[in-house]
């Protein structure tokens, strides 16, 4: 499991419409299995869930990102996990970091 956090300098509807386009329909080409959205008078969160075969690890990972601005700023929180073959060593070869570093790379300009 590999996770990644990040302040930024746009809304969180933008941050998850760039994400979500940027995972999906750029050159990651994962899947998004949910989305989930929320909003109150502390702020928005959203929560979009994503996962990708990988042919490397012959496996599924999966990205899960928190967006939210609950404290003011907005915050998102990437985690890749899985990837990893076997029962008991689960070794990915790096399918999770590669997943959670394709947000990163997404609003690399909005940080």
């Amino acid at each position: 499991m590999d996770s990644i956090d990040l302040v930024l300098r746009i809304t969180p509807l933008q941050a998850a419409q760039i994400v979500e386009t940027e995972i999906v329909n750029g050159a990651f080409s994962a899947e998004l299995v949910d989305k989930y959205y929320t909003y109150g008078n502390s702020g928005e969160c959203y929560v979009l869930v994503f996962e990708k075969y990988f042919m490397r690890t012959s496996s599924r990972a999966s990205l899960t990102v928190f967006i939210t601005n609950i404290s003011g700023v907005t915050r998102v929180h990437a985690v890749g996990s899985g990837g990893g073959q076997g029962t008991f060593l689960s070794f990915d070869w790096g399918a999770a970091s590669s997943f959670a570093g394709n947000v990163a790379a997404a609003l690399e300009q909005y940080q």
